[in-house]
Order: structure tokens, then C-alpha cells, then sequence
């Protein structure tokens, strides 16, 4: 029997995806995936990898009665085994469709978002595919603790820069404080040095002196808050909560003077898209800023004045 490499290409990205994202929607996965054929394509290709055990699905109860999909203990296992997904980490609490729908309205979110990026490089020629988005990786900081951020992004502009970048989608389920503290755990991601374990090769004096995350990347990933679930007021009030973290930090490590720490509400992202000026500095609110761009010089961290109408400009910089 002659083998479909092409069909067999297409749905090996598509486990891939569904793997790695948790959790998409049919059209989700279809615009990721392949978005110049016809969704049919797309929802055949589903079909079949949930007759071979690879995924499953759950049905949402609203109008519509839409499907989300999301691999299988054997479609993680067939997946976590290709060098695509080296940094893949299986999923936690997806084992089943009641696991599933009980967390599948933060995680479509999270695929939404990447999908915006995705979509948003095709259109200006930039290069962030499918899997250079990768929900849940876990960054040590010692004694049991970690910071997981809701997605790391990987990103090559078309004046060949690469970006990165750690995503934390907020829906406002939980209070203003809570969010600011996710700006402390990175402050300490950013300053933590592992101590090597016993028996292992330490640097010169015994002791370690890069900080954990420089085994991962060449500079530390901006930090990108998308806000969702709440009005203009309550993003405005979330984003003080974050100003009030940056200029408390701003004294005590080196994140906010090196790190762009940037905030922008859901409903501007998707309407405008993620390269647009709608990203607001959390340590200037009142600019607003391309996620790729990143000041010229960092001044102290700047109590949040309202004021849209002020704008400065900025440079890119990976």
C-alpha cells in the first residue's frame, strides 16, 4: 500500500499541535495548521487521529456545540517522542473529557493567543510557527518551586532577530495582587542560581555563578501579560497592581532596568493584532508600544499616569 507522505506530514503537525497546546478548537487547529484548504480537510484529519487513539474531543454545551480537542495518553506518548517537541512536557490534568472541560476555558485562551501570533508573523513575513509556541515549561527556582509560565514564544523577526518571550494570559479569576506577584516569582527566576548537585563539575570556588535560565536562552525572555475577562477599568486597575510590583522591584534586582515587561488587554490584541502599538509598559502605562520594541534607555518605574495620548518613541531590539 503506497504511503501519503504529505497526509502523513499533515497529521503528524497535527498531533503535534494538539499535544503541545493542550487544548485547541477544530478552527483553531485548522488555521494553525492549514488554513489554505478547506476546515473539512482539517476535521477528517481530526477524525482519524481519534479513530487511531491519538486524540480525543469534548463538546462545548453552548450554541453551536463546539469541539475541543486534546491528545490522548497514547497520543503523548507518540508525540513526545519526535525532536520536534524537545522541550514538550506532558500534560497535566488532561487524562480524560471531564479533566478536559473543566479547564478549557483558560487553555483555548492560551491557544487563541498564540494563534494570534502565528498568524500575525505570516502576515508580515516573519518566521514563529505552530510549535515555537510552548504552553507550561517549567523553570526551576530550587526547593520544590517554579515559575510556569502560560506559554514561552519563540519568534524570528524578518530582520533576522530572534525574540522570545514568557506569556501569562490573565482572565481575571484572581485578584490584582495575585497577578503582581507573578512579576516577583520572574524577578526571582531572573536572579536565581542553581547550585550544582553533588558529584557534579562546579565552576572555579565550587559555586555557580549564571543565573538558571542562561542554559535556556541567550537573554532572558520579555515578559508579556494579555489581560482578559474584565473591562477597560479592570485592566487599567490590573496593570497598576503590576506598576506598583515594577517600581517595588526596581531597587531590589536587575529585571525591570533589562527585562520589557509589557501588558495589553485581550480585546486589542485580537483586534489589532500582537505587532500593533497596544502594548502598554508596566513601568510607563501611559505609552503604547509594539511587544517587539523596547526602550532606548530604562528609567525608573513610573506610577500609572491615564493618559493614551502619550507617546514615545522606541527601538527593536531582540
Amino acid at each position: 500500500m503506497a504511503l501519503n507522505l504529505e497526509a502523513a506530514v499533515g497529521d503528524r503537525l497535527a498531533l503535534a499541535v494538539v499535544a503541545q497546546y493542550r487544548l485547541v478548537t477544530t478552527e483553531q487547529l485548522h488555521l494553525l495548521t492549514a488554513a489554505g484548504v478547506r476546515i473539512e480537510q482539517t476535521r477528517r484529519r481530526l477524525m482519524k487521529l481519534r479513530e487511531e487513539g491519538l486524540v480525543e474531543r469534548v463538546t462545548l454545551p453552548q450554541a453551536g456545540r463546539q469541539r475541543v480537542w486534546f491528545a490522548t495518553a497514547y497520543g503523548v506518548q507518540v508525540a513526545s517522542e519526535w525532536p520536534e517537541l524537545r522541550d514538550f512536557a506532558a500534560p497535566r490534568l488532561i487524562a480524560d473529557p471531564t479533566a478536559a472541560r473543566l479547564r478549557v476555558a483558560h487553555a483555548l485562551t492560551v491557544s487563541e493567543v498564540g494563534l494570534s501570533f502565528v498568524q500575525d508573523a505570516r502576515a508580515r513575513g516573519d518566521i514563529c510557527r505552530p510549535l515555537d509556541w510552548i504552553p507550561e515549561v517549567h523553570h526551576p527556582l530550587g526547593g520544590g518551586e517554579a515559575v510556569i509560565p502560560d506559554a514561552v514564544l519563540f519568534y524570528r523577526a524578518c530582520s533576522g532577530s530572534m525574540l522570545r518571550a514568557f506569556v501569562e494570559v490573565d482572565r481575571a479569576t484572581m485578584g490584582p495582587e495575585r497577578l503582581a506577584a507573578k512579576l516577583t516569582a520572574y524577578a526571582r527566576l531572573h536572579a536565581y542560581i542553581p547550585v550544582a548537585p553533588p558529584g557534579r563539575h562546579r565552576q572555579a570556588g565550587g559555586v555557580q555563578t549564571q543565573p538558571g535560565w542562561r542554559h535556556r536562552y541567550p537573554l532572558f525572555p520579555r515578559l508579556l501579560f494579555v489581560l482578559d475577562g474584565t473591562a477597560a477599568a479592570g485592566v487599567d486597575h490590573r496593570i497598576s497592581a503590576l506598576n506598583a510590583a515594577a517600581r517595588e522591584l526596581e531597587g531590589r534586582g536587575a529585571l525591570p532596568r533589562e527585562v520589557p515587561v509589557l501588558a495589553v488587554s485581550m480585546t486589542d490584541l485580537l483586534q489589532r493584532g500582537p505587532s500593533a502599538p497596544v502594548w502598554r509598559p508596566v513601568q510607563d502605562p501611559a505609552q503604547r508600544v509594539s511587544w517587539t520594541s523596547k526602550p532606548a534607555q530604562r528609567a525608573a518605574a513610573k506610577p500609572v499616569v491615564h493618559d493614551p495620548t502619550t507617546l514615545r518613541p522606541w527601538s527593536s531590539q531582540p
